[in-house]
């Protein structure tokens, strides 16, 4: 499935904020940042977020 800028962009912060809250890292990496760590995960496709569209 390919993703819109916006559903990225939705995906890569909420999965940043559940890593800022303690949620385990699912990638092997040197980044401290919620933020960068989420985006590694998403370019690995290993986050566990669901896109459901109308």
């Amino acid at each position: 499935m390919k993703f819109t800028r916006f559903e990225v962009t939705r995906i890569i912060s909420a999965r940043a904020l559940q890593i800022s809250m303690g949620a385990p890292v699912l990638v092997k990496t040197k980044q401290h940042d919620p933020k960068l760590i989420a985006m590694e995960e998403f370019e690995k496709d290993v986050i566990p977020i669901t896109v459901l569209r109308d």
